[in-house]
Parts: C-alpha cells; structure tokens; sequence
C-alpha cells in the first residue's frame, strides 16, 4: 500500500460509511475521519444544530473547507463523507484531485428504507417525513444524488452483505 493512502468513502445516509470506515482504519491500521463529526468539532456543535442555526449554505461552505483541509493532510487516513458532500460545489473535483481511492457504498431503496426508518430521529432531512412518504423521498434524492456517487472509483454493493465483508472487499481493491 501507498506511504499516503486517502480512501474516501461516499454514499447515501445510513449506507454504513461511518461503520465500515472505521472497521477499515483498524484493520488497516490508518486513521478513520468522520467529515461530519470534524465539522461538528469545528463549529462546536452537532450538524443537525449548524443546520438549524447557521442554515445550510453556512455548512456546505464550512464543508467544503474542511474537506479540502482533510485531503491535503500528509498522512493516511479513510474518510467518511456526509451523504450530501459530493453533490455540493466543487467537493467532487477536490476529492478525485487528492486521490483515486474513492468508494460508493450502495444499497437498494429498500435497505436505505429500513436502516432510516430506524433513525429517522437522528436525521434532520427525514425526520419530519411521513414514514408512507419515505420511500418516494428516497428514490427521489437518491435519483438526484446518484450521478455523484456513481464518479467513484469503486461501487461496492452492500445490500445483504457483512460489515466485515464489506471491508475486506475494500481492503482487497485497495492491495
């Protein structure tokens, strides 16, 4: 493996890219960065609160900034994006101009159905969606979203398969 290794990890919400990026760093023994959780640390408060507060344009901007920071670090690390990240300014260009590592985690409507279902509290953009409702929202945004997440390098198909397989089917394309 390369001295720097960036591997950049994309994906719709709840598609596992904090899970298995941080399952990934500790097998490769490399460091897992959260975009969400560095942008949170910066603004000393959580996304949902940026949001609400400081309104989105304020974040994708703060977003962008820190992702530009993060990919020009020295250093090896896997990052997780925010579901949103590729889809805004020039976050796109900057990733694929820091490295070729980059990975779309992709589930079906029906996965992403499931898992948000689940966690529709902690997710401020479908929190006040009507469960009857989710499913069109979904296809709809990951219609919209798909043309992003498609420029990775690597699709790596996720539905019904193990954190650990996920990963070491990664860690295999990345040898």
């Amino acid at each position: 493996m390369s001295k720097n290794l960036k591997v950049v990890l994309l994906g719709y919400m709840t598609s596992g890219k904090s899970t298995i990026g941080k399952v990934l760093g500790e097998q490769l023994k490399i460091a897992f960065v959260d975009l969400d959780d560095k942008i949170a640390d910066a603004e000393g408060m959580p996304v949902s609160e940026i949001f609400s507060r400081k309104g989105e344009l304020f974040f994708r901007k703060k977003e962008t900034e820190i992702l530009s920071r993060q990919l020009n670090e020295e250093s090896s690390f896997i990052l997780s994006l925010g579901g949103g990240t590729p889809c805004y300014g020039k976050n796109l260009e900057i990733i694929h101009a820091k490295t070729e590592n980059t990975f779309y985690l992709k589930l079906n409507i029906s996965s992403l159905l499931e898992r948000l279902t689940n966690e529709k509290s902690k997710r401020p953009l479908v929190a006040n969606i009507a469960d009857d409702d989710l499913p069109e929202f979904i296809g709809k945004h990951l219609f919209e979203r798909n043309q992003f997440y498609a420029s990775a390098k690597r699709i790596i198909e996720c539905d019904g398969k193990s954190v650990q397989w996920i990963v070491d089917e990664i860690a295999n394309k990345l040898l």
